[in-house]
């Protein structure tokens, strides 16, 4: 019976194109599963087969775990203590054995025990398979839709099936089964039991990918898509920089005639690409992201990772673009939020923010309108400018002597002081709960306290809008804080 084990492995083994070892480690599997139903409880069985001779053994096994863990499975666990008691000198993590009657191979014909060894196999058959399609390195792939599964499109590429969700694909676009379609490889699922390679045609790494197999330039190094933002199906920008002076980024990957991104477009249904030199100064990327839009001027906020963007009223609909579409993939091209305005808005803006620095200046510094402007006009934005600039910095200032810039900076250094004993105050009476969630950071504590907001119910009560307003966080992080204060609430429920 024996010598029959081994021509069985070697005929799976030829038979499946697997190696001898996965169709032993079946085998073993088949034989284990076999002998535990001698057991009426849940015994740990192990079978080892040589692989040699084709004789087999098998084990009940106890695994040894420390004595102040206690035995959470009875069946197959022993404690140290007593363990080595059996086997002096056994570890942790060690198995104490005990063997078993051989079971006759010839009686193993049960249904559970074939199907064993042949699932086995198949596994290692898709993980060959798996295996081959990932070395060659791929991540765009092209297969024929050989059926719909639940609006998924289930492709089939060489021996891999590949699956296309319905979230995946472009909005409107109709796959049938026969079609040959082209797929950026999102990512591979080990654990799915049906396709394991997940694709994508709505990525933006798609488009710069299909760019990549049609200019030429951007393998040799000479070109290079720095980002892409789309709108899957309607409009994409791709952002472009060229690293040879001789070549134009724009024009080539437009190609002759438009040959190369009409070759794209055709791809994607008829997506409009928009190609945009990159920069590295960020307000020169924001303006050439916003194309076709002419912008009048641009104000940076490096805090809150933001620019004001001034257009005219000509150049307003084509900055925003349908129902945002624009500004949006700019925003998303550049990772800067874009606040699209008018003159007229960006002036109003300007003057608010004036009147509000002026009497900050006129209620801590104990100056008059005048003193206020004058710094306002000097380009003066805070307290900690007027306290800690150079002295020659104030002293150039024509309007003030010396008397009066050493003053200014004496008030000023109050001032902030003051203000600073003040949010020490409140942070004190800050609830630690509220210190201790995740994304709260001192500065932040300093503003939630000055509106007011001390415990964790506090914070939990507010908007999303609120949060931002008192902050000045982008939307998404506050409410992710938000949730997470509130996630409390639904643990006291539970």
């Amino acid at each position: 019976m024996s010598r029959e084990i081994l021509l069985l492995v070697d005929a799976l083994a030829r038979e499946k194109n697997v190696e001898r070892e996965v169709v032993f480690g079946a085998l073993e599997s088949a034989l284990a599963s076999a002998m535990k139903k001698r057991f009426k409880e849940d015994a740990d069985i192990r079978v080892s087969v040589d692989r040699t001779t084709g004789e087999h053994e098998g084990f009940r096994r106890w695994l040894v775990v420390p004595d102040e863990a206690g035995l959470q499975e009875p069946d197959q666990q022993e404690l140290c203590s007593e363990a080595q008691e059996i086997v002096p000198g056994i570890e942790v993590g060690e198995y104490i054995e005990e063997p078993l009657e051989p079971v006759e191979f010839g009686r193993i014909g049960a249904q559970a025990a074939k199907q064993a060894i042949l699932q086995r196999i198949r596994d290692a058959e898709r993980e060959q398979v798996l295996n081959d399609f990932l070395d060659r390195g791929e991540t765009i792939i092209s297969g024929t839709v050989k059926r719909m599964d639940k609006g998924d499109a289930i492709l089939e590429t060489g021996k891999v099936e590949a699956r296309l969700p319905r979230s995946e694909m472009i909005p409107k676009e109709n796959i049938r089964v026969g079609d040959r379609i082209r797929a950026w490889v999102l990512k591979i699922d080990h654990t799915a039991r049906g396709q394991q390679v997940i694709l994508s045609r709505t990525a933006s790494e798609f488009i710069r990918q299909l760019f990549e197999n049609e200019v030429p330039e951007i393998e040799q190094g000479l070109l290079e898509i720095k980002a892409a933002a789309r709108d899957p199906g309607v409009r994409a920008k791709i952002a472009v920089v060229a690293y040879d002076k001789r070549i134009d980024p724009i024009g080539t990957c437009v190609g002759m005639r438009g040959s190369r991104v009409t070759a794209v477009r055709n791809e994607l249904g008829g997506e409009q690409v928009d190609i945009v030199l990159w920069a590295e100064d960020p307000a020169e990327f924001v303006i050439g992201a916003l194309a076709p839009a002419h912008v009048e001027s641009i104000v940076v906020d490096e805090d809150k990772h933001a620019m004001d963007v001034v257009v005219d009223a000509e150049n307003l609909p084509k900055a925003i673009g349908a129902r945002g579409q624009n500004v949006r993939l700019a925003s998303e091209l550049t990772k800067w939020q874009i606040n699209i305005m008018t003159p007229e808005e960006s002036q109003n803006r300007q003057d608010e923010e004036r009147t509000g620095l002026r009497q900050t200046f006129i209620s801590k510094l104990d100056v008059d309108e005048e003193v206020a402007d004058i710094l306002i006009d000097e380009g003066f934005t805070g307290l900690e400018e007027v306290a800690y600039v150079p002295l020659q910095e104030l002293l150039e200032i024509e309007s003030f002597d010396e008397d009066t810039v050493n003053e200014l900076r004496t008030r000023a250094r109050n001032a902030l002081l003051t203000e600073a004993i003040a949010n020490e105050e409140r942070v004190r009476k800050t609830d630690q709960a509220l210190l201790d969630l995740e994304g709260i950071t001192p500065e932040l504590v300093v503003k939630l306290s000055a509106h007011g907001v001390f415990t964790l119910d506090e914070l939990a009560e507010l908007a999303t809008d609120e949060l931002c307003e008192i902050t000045g966080l982008d939307e998404q992080v506050a409410s992710d804080i938000i949730m997470r204060a509130r996630a409390h609430w639904f643990d006291d429920e539970a």
